[in-house]
């Protein structure tokens, strides 16, 4: 659980850094709870993973990323897109289908691509972009290209076969790849103990020779810590690392609901991580070490309200995809 001390760690990054991961955070909340509701309402129809909750992950690792960085992620998707700089109005129009969305209106929530800010694609295939990243990394190996590649996923992943061939591969070639996983406690519906006989995910790094680290991931300050300690290994040719963020979805797997009705999770233990707000702990240690005044809170919301409104009216006054140019986007 983060709190002061934990946080007061990171009194050495910039302030501007600081605030950014902030606003982040905030913008990734804010933009979630609106399509939350405009789900509810079904004016938003494909379907949404959430990332209510899990705001710190997205914000601290590509807070220590460049723009020449690539980071690949899975079905849920928002946060990661929003984290590297992604256009909440595009985002908004690929969430209603539309032709000005980031995928053009053909990917939705699940397929969000956007190369022009290092996010070439995301997948709802579990495990299945990370030996993409892998690849990338590998590409930037043999281009002599100073950028690191970023694999997002869920526990869930670590079932899949080839995220341990992944992992073996990166660490053999020591590529400049990062492995996060946003430890949720549920795959899908079900607990992660009931999947794993060993839950500390953390630890199979052992097994390919590479660091593999378990921290706090409501705490934007450590991961942003971790992440950039990942960072500069990378750089350096001294190859991947696992870092296992340990966290909770808000809402339910898919949608709205909170998914206390499937009986998989208790309204306590819901209220427990609500209560550690990665957002509410990190404002009120900004606010009480003065790195941001209550003035800018209340400016930086009142701007993310704005964008979001603007983004919502941009998606729902653009066309959808003419039907005649469909069989163009498939390969042939």
């Amino acid at each position: 659980m983060s709190d002061e001390h934990s946080l007061s760690a990171g009194t050495d990054i910039p302030r501007v850094t600081f605030k950014t991961m902030y606003a982040t955070m905030l913008r990734i909340r804010k933009f979630e709870e609106k399509v939350a509701q405009l789900v509810s309402l079904k004016e938003i129809i494909c379907p949404c993973h959430l990332y209510i909750g899990q705001e710190a992950i997205a914000a601290g690792v590509c807070a220590s990323l460049k723009k020449d960085d690539w980071v690949f992620s899975t079905h849920r998707s928002h946060g990661h897109y929003i984290a590297k700089g992604g256009s909440l109005k595009a985002l908004m129009a690929e969430l209603y289908g539309k032709a000005t969305g980031c995928s053009g209106g053909y990917g939705g929530s699940m397929h969000l691509a956007a190369p022009e800010i290092g996010l070439p694609g995301s997948s709802a295939i579990v495990a299945g972009t990370v030996p993409l990243a892998a690849g990338a990394a590998l590409a930037f190996t043999l281009q002599k290209k100073d950028s690191v590649a970023v694999a997002f996923f869920g526990d869930g992943a670590v079932d899949e076969g080839v995220w341990y061939e992944t992992l073996n591969f990166a660490s053999l070639k020591k590529l400049p790849v990062i492995f996060v996983c946003e430890n949720n406690l549920y795959s899908t519906h079900m607990s992660l103990a009931d999947c794993l006989a060993d839950t500390s995910i953390y630890k199979k790094a052992d097994a390919f020779k590479m660091p593999g680290v378990r921290i706090d991931g409501n705490n934007v300050v450590e991961v942003y810590a971790a992440a950039q300690s990942a960072i500069d290994n990378a750089r350096q040719g001294k190859g991947p690392t696992l870092i296992e963020c340990m966290t909770y979805r808000w809402l339910g797997h898919v949608g709205s609901s909170d998914d206390l009705d499937k009986g998989l999770r208790s309204r306590a233990e819901l209220e427990d991580w609500i209560a550690r707000c990665p957002i509410k702990t990190y404002e009120a240690f900004l606010l009480k070490q003065n790195i941001m005044s209550r003035t800018e809170k209340a400016r930086i919301s009142k701007e993310i309200d704005a964008e979001i409104e603007k983004a919502y009216i941009f998606a729902k006054e653009s066309p959808y995809p003419d039907v005649s140019q469909v069989a163009g986007k498939v390969f042939k």
